[in-house]
């Protein structure tokens, strides 16, 4: 699989959120803005790269039977460290994560990436994936936070977009509006993609199918 394939994977065909619906606990409880989307999904795309390209150099070197608890060891460290870099230059957006930055460390999304892809594939390869993998997320996590903070709090990434006399809807920047969003963005990825689908006939045959039983269908006649 060539590296673009492998970012496009990430991004689109398999995004970690909208399409494999991994990683909800902290989509939801964060994305009352765009700007906590954003550090969230940056937070975890570094720790993706980071234990990817650690776990893919290591994978001869691991044992099978322990290969779980070095993986998360490994994530945990790479946590460790983006964690002190946020308290160190970002402590807003360290305090506005809170908890959820030493929880990337359980993240279904890096551990299932360290185990099905980086131990399985070389260093270039497994960078890619993580690279991929955490635009999706960060993608999926700016949008959700966009739509949250415009319709909640009428502005974006801290803008104010309306006058005082808008009055937003308040709902959404709670529990509730974090699932209505997640709810609406899961439903649009899904009609697009069938769209598409059907657009280019059945997957693989290009609608080849239906001619061949029509034929069939002719000659049985």
């Amino acid at each position: 699989m060539s590296l673009f394939k492998i970012l496009k994977n990430g991004i689109i065909d398999e995004n970690p959120s909208l399409r494999l619906v991994l990683g909800m606990c902290p989509a939801l409880a964060v994305t009352t803005s765009a700007a906590n989307g954003l550090g969230m999904g940056a937070s975890t795309a570094a720790v993706l790269i980071g234990s990817n390209l650690a776990v893919s150099l290591l994978r001869k070197f691991i044992p099978q039977k322990v290969r779980i608890p070095a993986y998360v060891t490994i994530i945990a460290g790479f946590v460790t460290i983006v964690q002190m870099l946020l308290k160190a230059y970002l402590p807003a957006i360290d305090k506005a994560l809170g908890i959820f930055i030493p929880l990337i460390v359980v993240n279904c999304i890096i551990l299932a990436r360290a185990e099905a892809f980086a131990a399985k594939n070389k260093p270039v390869a497994a960078i890619a994936d993580g690279l991929g993998m955490g635009i999706g997320f960060t993608a999926a996590l700016v949008v959700m936070g966009g739509v949250r903070e415009i319709l909640g709090n009428g502005s974006f990434f801290g803008v104010q977009l309306f006058g005082a006399e808008a009055s937003p809807a308040l709902a959404m920047i709670l529990p509730p509006g974090g699932f209505l969003t997640f709810g609406i963005i899961i439903g649009l990825v899904n009609r697009l993609t069938s769209v598409k689908i059907k657009a280019s006939g059945c997957i693989g045959c290009g609608g080849n199918c239906k001619k061949l039983e029509a034929g069939q269908g002719g000659e049985m006649a």
